[in-house]
């Protein structure tokens, strides 16, 4: 499967559209979005969540797939205003990869509390 290079393909267009690498908001909705700042890309990610939501409560096949392509999108774009690849979040997820759900669940409660000890 080839999506993890689509999404570095994706990210790479978005990094050249950051106004800092001439990226024009006159002409780029992403240059546009990062440069309102991390409070407009926030929200724009959590409209596209509730709206992907919504489609799978309606349970069209066809628009679950394309509010889920604009969710990851705009996650993207979120990544990018933070310095960080889809990469990083693939890496995360392949270091989940064989444990049990509740496991990887019981791992986060513990690292969060082991942090807020020290």
């Amino acid at each position: 499967m080839a999506g993890g290079d689509t999404l570095a393909r994706l990210a790479a267009v978005i990094e050249s559209r950051k106004p800092e690498n001439g990226g024009d908001p006159a002409k780029s909705y992403v240059a546009r979005l990062l440069a309102k700042g991390t409070d407009a890309i926030l929200k724009k990610v959590g409209e596209e969540a509730t709206e992907t939501v919504m489609a799978a409560k309606d349970g069209d096949a066809q628009q679950i797939v394309r509010e889920t392509a604009d969710l990851w999108f705009h996650s993207l774009v979120m990544l990018a205003a933070f310095g960080l690849k889809p990469d990083d979040v693939l890496a995360e997820l392949e270091r989940r990869e064989g444990l049990s759900g509740l496991e990887e669940f019981a791992l986060r409660n513990a690292d969060r509390r082991g942090g807020a000890d020290s």
